[in-house]
């Protein structure tokens, strides 16, 4: 419907950056880690994306990491000299 707002229940999910940080050493690197993942979900083909598509993909990511969903692991960066 053109013109009328519907009612809506949903709400946007508000991450706390204690559970942020849950999972990770850090709430920095909980955040860089979501990014990461969202960016991974947002290359996906639509047909292959996972949980549904009533969600956002921040929202999908952050839920995936706060419920330990997602596993990670840091690679060090080479130096420029070292190239």
């Amino acid at each position: 419907c053109i013109g009328r707002i519907q009612n809506r229940t949903e709400f946007m999910r508000v991450f706390t950056p204690d559970e942020v940080a849950t999972g990770t050493d850090s709430k920095y690197l909980g955040v860089l880690v979501a990014a990461k993942y969202t960016r991974e979900l947002n290359s996906l083909p639509r047909e292959a994306m996972p949980l549904g598509e009533d969600k956002k993909l921040t929202t999908r990511s952050l839920e995936a990491l706060t419920s330990g969903q997602i596993e990670f692991r840091l690679v060090k960066r080479r130096r420029r000299e070292e190239i």
